[in-house]
């Protein structure tokens, strides 16, 4: 009898032991690159198998089929551009041919690349094409316009090691693993589960109909690389499916771990979890409603159409190599005390239909409220509450931002009094020119230098904040992209507060205590902000406050009611 071919081995890009050995000894005189996050879980799939047939990062032919028409150069269909993106600096100093050494963060060599193409690529289109969209309010587009370097580089990589994992060690396989444990137990019908939330009760009920309607075993495949900034940690999210794996059968499901950076990127994504699901060896694939959506665009509509992943997937099923199973909504009836699906219930006008929404839970989880037993199980809601304490419990961040002069420090200094006088937990000010001393004293203003130092605080303010703490933080900031990402850095921990000190350029001006204007207008101060150096207006700050003929107790006692309104402290 033949094995099925979802059972037989993939290719690996991996060398074996003793040339591992040897081949880390040569490439520690290579030019290295130490790699980022994403790219460390871009190469890990490359190396075993989950991106076959790729055996490298893509070359520029390959990159712009994909882009294009979603095809390698050889018309394999590939959804997603995998590129190795570098500084211009990097890039330049490297010749066409030459081997370089990736690195993980620790420095230890994972794997070497043999560089055969170097580009500057057009990433206005990249996010057209791929995003369906140029907007920066998408995570993967921002990444793109602000995180990733500004050349790819393409080539061939030869693996050496596995990148280390220190958590959840026995619950990461590699596809081949995974193919090995499916033959071991005979099975030869898989459905992948993707997810990157918690499981709820309606989650269970879709896999165990998914399982049911393919009449195949049950793979849970969550992923634990990059998500979507905001999204639930994946330690405490593992642990919340370790709590509901018992309610599964044993005999017929399974978990496994995927470390992969996801895009969001919605249809184009769908077919991605498709084909890397198929060389993990599974036969079925659930695709979700909006699967793998990103939210609302800058114009506050949905990336895309709620059924337009599965549009994409049904149209290429056959080329993936995997079923898809569609994703039903599920909502629960009371009076039948189970979940159906939405749209297969008759007598929906004669019945209560109970659902909670993703944000609703966070509302709840927030604000310490009841969350039902018929929609969680009471092992998750303890997890979930042991990471998201009530709001007035947590740790958060309060960002002044507004022009030299405007009056930020001296309302942040009333604003960490205030809350001092209430107690509870420790609170930190962060002001512009404390951190100048202390943090940044080598940093002169340029552009690049007040971005880093802007980086540093929400650094600081971020660890503060994952510890429970308050911090209020006051510089310039004049930049918008560098607050939103020290939004997303602080979000993952706790609550933002972004506060735009609204002060007119003439009224600070007119203040000029450090005669910093002065020197600005007679050029003696170069890249000043507002006159010789653009400021980014917020465009919906948390809070905007008018400081002129308005006293700082007022000023303060408004940021005061604004945390109140938020939960973040309790009422006076």
């Amino acid at each position: 009898m033949s094995m099925s071919p979802n059972l037989a081995p993939v290719p690996e890009l991996f060398v074996s032991h003793e040339s591992a050995l040897k081949l880390k000894v040569e490439a520690a005189d290579l030019v290295s690159w130490d790699l980022t996050p994403r790219q460390i879980c871009d190469l890990e799939l490359l190396m075993n198998g989950g991106f076959n047939p790729l055996k490298g990062f893509m070359s520029e032919a390959d990159y712009d089929g994909v882009v294009e028409n979603m095809r390698t150069a050889d018309g394999h269909l590939w959804p997603i551009p995998i590129t190795l993106d570098v500084n211009s600096a990097f890039a330049e100093a490297l010749e066409i041919g030459q081997d370089i050494a990736l690195r993980d963060q620790e420095g230890v060599i994972l794997a070497t690349m043999t560089v055969t193409d170097r580009w500057a690529p057009d990433k206005a289109r990249e996010a057209e094409k791929v995003f369906g969209a140029d907007d920066d309010a998408h995570p993967a587009v921002n990444y793109l316009h602000n995180t990733a370097g500004e050349i790819y580089l393409g080539g061939p990589v030869t693996g050496i090691q596995q990148p280390v994992h220190y958590d959840f060690r026995g619950r990461r396989d590699t596809p081949n693993e995974l193919r090995a444990y499916f033959r071991k137990l005979g099975w030869r019908k898989v459905v992948a589960f993707q997810t990157r939330n918690p499981l709820h009760r309606a989650h269970q009920e879709l896999t165990f109909r998914a399982a049911r309607e393919a009449q195949a075993n049950l793979l849970i495949h969550p992923v634990v690389g990059m998500t979507k900034p905001g999204d639930v940690d994946h330690f405490t999210r593992v642990r919340c499916y370790e709590a509901v794996l018992d309610k599964y059968p044993s005999a017929t499901t399974t978990m496994s771990l995927l470390n992969l950076a996801m895009r969001m990127a919605g249809p184009r994504e769908a077919v991605w979890h498709g084909l890397i699901r198929r060389n993990h060896g599974c036969t079925h694939f659930i695709v979700g409603r909006d699967h793998a959506g990103p939210g609302k665009n800058s114009a506050g509509e949905d990336f895309y159409g709620p059924y337009d992943a599965q549009d994409l997937f049904r149209e290429h099923q056959d080329e993936i190599g995997i079923e898809m199973v569609d994703f039903k909504h599920m909502v629960y009836v009371q009076e039948r005390a189970q979940y159906e699906p939405a749209d297969e219930i008759a007598d929906k006008d004669d019945v209560t239909i109970l659902n909670i929404s993703g944000t609703e839970l966070r509302r709840r989880l927030a604000e310490g409220l009841e969350i039902p037993e018929w929609f969680s199980f009471p092992e998750v809601v303890s997890e979930l509450r042991k990471t998201r304490p009530p709001r007035a419990q947590q740790g958060f961040t309060v960002f002044f931002t507004g022009f030299s002069g405007s009056g930020k420090s001296t309302i942040a200094n009333a604003l960490m009094v205030k809350l001092m006088e209430m107690g509870g937990r420790p609170v930190t000010l962060l002001d512009g020119d404390i951190v100048r001393k202390n943090l940044s004293s080598e940093l002169g203003f340029s552009k690049e230098h007040r971005d880093l130092n802007i980086r540093r605080i929400g650094f600081v303010a971020s660890e503060i904040t994952k510890n429970g703490g308050i911090a209020i933080c006051a510089p310039i900031a004049p930049y918008a992209t560098t607050r939103r990402a020290v939004r997303e850095d602080i979000e993952q921990c706790g609550a933002f507060v972004e506060v735009h000190v609204a002060t007119s350029i003439e009224e600070c001006e007119r203040r000029d205590r450090k005669g910093l204007y002065k020197l600005a207008r007679e050029g003696k101060i170069k890249e000043f902000t507002g006159i010789s150096d653009p400021y980014d207006v917020p465009v919906n700050p948390e809070i905007r406050l008018e400081t002129e003929n308005v006293d700082v107790d007022n000023c303060a006692h408004q940021v005061i009611l604004k945390l109140e309104q938020l939960g973040l402290i309790a009422g006076m």
